[in-house]
């Protein structure tokens, strides 16, 4: 595979690319379009690209960018998109329509926080606010981890026993404007990779009502089907990285990564571009004898509370580095921490709330949390944790 030196939404613009035309032979590829930054990059690179069989259809905001989506994917195309912050938040409405009609579509969420005031740095509250939209959610580290995340993300969500939508998340700026050397993937190994899209429930010539009127046991039924659904994901998950590097030769991260767990008597868990600085930090920790272990949480519905409970080994001291808040509750990754270990009650679980509005998450930043979590004698609610300018 070629390696390039390339901003993360390049490498995000490609491997949709790849994956819209790998769907050449069966109905193609359609991509909702609408720039806002930090995204505009990747629809800026979707629209340049020469699709053998689809299209990148501009609309005048968010919700029709989703809308398109869901018609084409109805339709039997492979469908992606892009999207930040306010603009996420205008297509709401539409990001839950696309989980409930069981289609799966791939957006990349590139983090930004929500304004007003408003600010274009990173911040996880854009894509969290749609947790409870029926779509898997994951979380990336780096460049190479969005590109092959993305890859993942079409197979695992086109499976027929999951069919449902898939957010990749992006640090805005972090990752969506810095260059990294990265391997991109050849459209051949992608066509290995991802069979083409044949969607069950597609739109053909027969008359077919889409979304109508339902009585509430069958929407019991219908909210049952997508749980179920969501079960079956750590599986197919699994599945899909086996045959990732079978193709591709290497293997991304699962759903989470323990890193020095075995022994660890206090472990740090954190998502995204906060896991590298985090994980230095641990490794200097550890050198200097602390017993201090991470667990980076990369994909976040459904989420893996057993193999969460699992992995933090025999640690009686955890925290979470939330760049995020669900305002009167705290941090959201907490919130599902808690849920996770709610048979551990020997665990001192502390949430810190760290880098909201792209503040600055450092390694002296993550030494003070190491070192205020060690000494606590007991938790208490959300700890702001801020470097001070």
């Amino acid at each position: 595979m070629p390696r390039s030196l390339v901003t993360g939404n390049y490498a995000a613009g490609h491997a949709l690319a790849m994956a819209g035309e790998a769907n050449r032979t069966a109905r193609g590829c359609v991509c909702g379009a609408y720039p806002i930054t930090p995204q505009t990059e990747i629809i800026e690179f979707l629209r340049d690209f020469p699709f053998t069989k689809g299209r990148v259809v501009p609309v005048e905001g968010e919700h029709s960018a989703m809308a398109v989506c869901i018609g084409a994917a109805l339709e039997g195309a492979r469908t992606f998109t892009a999207s930040s912050s306010n603009g996420l938040a205008y297509m709401t409405e539409n990001v839950f329509s696309a989980g409930y009609y069981r289609l799966p579509v791939v957006m990349i969420g590139v983090n930004r926080t929500l304004g007003p005031p408003w600010n274009i740095w990173v911040d996880q509250g854009d894509t969290l606010a749609l947790r409870d939209a029926a779509w898997m959610q994951f979380y990336t580290e780096s460049h190479q981890d969005l590109v092959d995340t993305i890859l993942v993300a079409f197979r695992v969500a086109e499976d027929p026993r999951v069919l449902l939508p898939a957010l990749v998340a992006e640090d805005g700026f972090v990752v969506s404007h810095t260059q990294m050397a990265v391997d991109l993937p050849e459209l051949e190994r992608v066509e290995a990779y991802l069979s083409p899209l044949n969607l069950p429930h597609r739109l053909t010539h027969r008359a077919r009502t889409v979304g109508g009127m339902t009585f509430p046991h069958e929407t019991e039924r219908h909210r049952r089907e997508i749980e179920d659904a969501m079960a079956r994901v750590p599986a197919v998950l699994g599945e899909a990285l086996d045959a990732f590097e079978r193709v591709f030769g290497r293997r991304p991260h699962g759903a989470l990564s323990a890193e020095h767990c075995e022994d660890a008597e206090l472990v740090l868990i954190t998502t995204n571009t906060m896991a590298r600085t985090v994980r230095n930090v641990v490794k200097e920790r550890r050198a200097a004898g602390q017993r201090v272990g991470l667990v980076k949480l990369k994909m976040f519905r459904p989420f893996p509370r057993a193999a969460l409970a699992a992995a933090i080994g025999p640690a009686k001291r955890v925290g979470v580095l939330d760049r995020n808040i669900s305002p009167g509750s705290g941090g959201i990754f907490w919130g599902e921490v808690a849920v996770s270990l709610r048979a551990r009650a020997d665990v001192l679980l502390q949430d810190y709330l760290v880098g909201l509005g792209g503040g600055d998450v450092t390694p002296a930043l993550i030494g003070e949390i190491i070192d205020d979590l060690a000494a606590r004698k007991e938790a208490t609610e959300p700890a702001w944790k801020e470097v001070l300018v």
